[in-house]
C-alpha cells in the first residue's frame, strides 16, 4: 500500500528485454542496503517488485520486471533510458498517511489535454479512460502518475487539478505538457461505493 506521497524522483538506466519481460534498472537516492528483494516500490504509480538492488561507484540502484499486462495496461512500455519516474515506498505500519490510500493496480492511462502555468503553479485538464470517469469526481482524489492528487471539477471525461510549486518541484510533474500519458489509479473508496450502488 501507498499514500501517492513522492518521496524521491528515480531515472531509468537501463531496459533489458527478457522474452515477455522487461528488466528495468532505476537509479534513485535510497539506500539499497535497506531495500529487500521482494519489496514494493510504486514507480509513478504502478506497484513494481524489487528483484535486485546495488550501488555501481556513483549511484544507488534496483531492478524491476514488468510483465506483459504492465506493459500493455500502463505507461511503463513507454519508458526508455533516461526518463525520470516518480518513486515511493511502501507504507510502515505507523507512518504518516499523508494523500489517500493507494494500491499500485493502476487501472488505466489518462492524457494530459492541457496545461496553464501561473504564479508559479500548473492548471492541467486531463481526460480518463471512458470507464474510469464514473469513479472521479470534484473534491475526490485520484493517483495520477503515482501523486496523490485533488480533483477540481469534472466534465465528462475530463477534470482538473492545480499543481502548486512544491508539488511540481518535487515530482516528474514539471516535465508534463499537453497530450503525455500518465498511469491513473482511481480512488479506491469510490470504486467500492460504485460497486455497492450497483449491487443494490
Amino acid at each position: 500500500m501507498f499514500t501517492g506521497i513522492v518521496t524521491d524522483v528515480g531515472e531509468i538506466v537501463s531496459v533489458q528485454p527478457r522474452g515477455d519481460l522487461r528488466r528495468l534498472r532505476i537509479a534513485c537516492s535510497y539506500d539499497p542496503q535497506t531495500i529487500a528483494l521482494g519489496a514494493s516500490i510504486a514507480c509513478s504509480g504502478v506497484c513494481m517488485t524489487v528483484v535486485d538492488r546495488g550501488n555501481d561507484g556513483t549511484r544507488n540502484w534496483y531492478e524491476v520486471d514488468a510483465a506483459a499486462e504492465t506493459l500493455a495496461r500502463t505507461t511503463v512500455g513507454l519508458w526508455i533510458e533516461g526518463r525520470r519516474i516518480n518513486l515511493e515506498r511502501a507504507l510502515k505500519i505507523g507512518d504518516e498517511l499523508g494523500g489517500h490510500i493507494v494500491t499500485g493496480h493502476v487501472d488505466g492511462v489518462a492524457r494530459i489535454v492541457t496545461r496553464k502555468d501561473f504564479d508559479g503553479m500548473a492548471h492541467f485538464e486531463i481526460e480518463a479512460p471512458h470507464e474510469l470517469a464514473k469513479f472521479i469526481a470534484a473534491k475526490g482524489s485520484a493517483a495520477l502518475d503515482g501523486t496523490s492528487l485533488t480533483v477540481n471539477e469534472v466534465s465528462g471525461d475530463r477534470f482538473t487539478i492545480l499543481l502548486i510549486p512544491h508539488t511540481l518541484g518535487c515530482t516528474t510533474w514539471n516535465e508534463k505538457g499537453d497530450g503525455d500519458p500518465l498511469n491513473i489509479e482511481v480512488d479506491m473508496m469510490a470504486r467500492y461505493a460504485a460497486r455497492l450502488a450497483e449491487a443494490r
